[in-house]
């Protein structure tokens, strides 16, 4: 079983890039468990065709800890297992902590055991502390993909991420497997993104293109393989998910310093 962490800028696109990446590699015949570690518990949504989950938080807030786990786990498109962490009541305490009671009930609850190929984490945003921060410091995911784009906050946030999985590489034995480029139009974004995942001694493992199709099969509450599985982007997400099963190159990070990010983005005309 291979546990997966995505991270990545809010905003950039990282939970539909896992809901389509997954409904990719649940088309392979890959069994496949995805825990939303975001406390807007929208990270299942389209697996389970607009439905909002309840969220291991609010279950345990309503029924207490005597729970099952069909409580707090669904299965939607191709049989994905679903669980959302949720979070505290809004101004209430740390978000991070409801990754880690979420995480440490579905261990209780025997979730991992089985015969799931693959463990999915989507986690919050860029932040890589605290709570956040548990796939990546008690080794839950081995493995790390940053979502990124040529977009300078994108960029900025990917390599704060790398800082986090260069100080939990040792202590967790968490590594990197690559950048996903999740396409914005930006001028030489493809070159750009090469470059960075090459500084930082990674590779960018797909380039996925900006398809407007993405948004329409959101509305209709449907990745886009599940909306329209002969189209070009349904494609994309499958070499990704291919790319993915396939890959043997993980490695510990060297993220760079701020100035040395932004000769990058000069060099490629996005700064200056």
């Amino acid at each position: 079983m291979r546990q997966i962490a995505i991270y990545g800028k809010g905003g950039i696109g990282k939970s539909t890039t896992t809901q389509n990446l997954t409904s990719a590699l649940g088309e392979m015949g890959k069994k496949i468990m995805v825990v939303g570690c975001d406390p807007k518990a929208d990270s299942t949504r389209l697996l389970l065709g607009g439905l909002s989950q309840k969220t291991v938080m609010d279950t345990l807030r309503e029924e207490g800890e005597d729970i099952d786990l069909e409580d707090i786990l669904l299965p939607g498109y191709l049989s994905i297992k679903c669980v959302e962490s949720g979070g505290p009541e809004p101004g209430v305490g740390c978000a991070g902590r409801g990754i880690i009671t979420s995480i440490n009930m579905l261990e209780s609850l025997g979730a991992y055991e089985g015969d799931l190929d693959y463990v999915f984490y989507d986690v919050l945003g860029d932040v890589v502390c605290g709570g956040f921060a548990m796939p990546i410091r008690e080794g839950k995911a081995q493995e790390i993909y940053i979502v990124a784009s040529g977009e300078l906050m994108a960029l900025y946030a990917a390599n704060n991420i790398a800082k986090g999985i260069q100080k939990y590489a040792k202590s967790g034995g968490t590594r990197l497997g690559g950048i996903i480029c999740n396409s914005r139009k930006v001028d030489n974004e493809y070159e750009l993104l090469s470059a960075f995942a090459k500084e930082l001694e990674s590779q960018l493992i797909h380039f996925v293109p900006r398809d407007n199709i993405v948004q329409r099969a959101e509305i209709n509450k449907k990745t886009v393989i599940e909306y329209d599985a002969k189209c070009e982007q349904a494609d994309e997400y499958r070499t990704l998910a291919r790319a993915i099963d396939g890959n043997d190159m993980f490695v510990t990070p060297k993220p760079m310093h701020t100035d040395r990010l932004e000769e990058l983005m000069m060099e490629y005309g996005i700064l200056g």
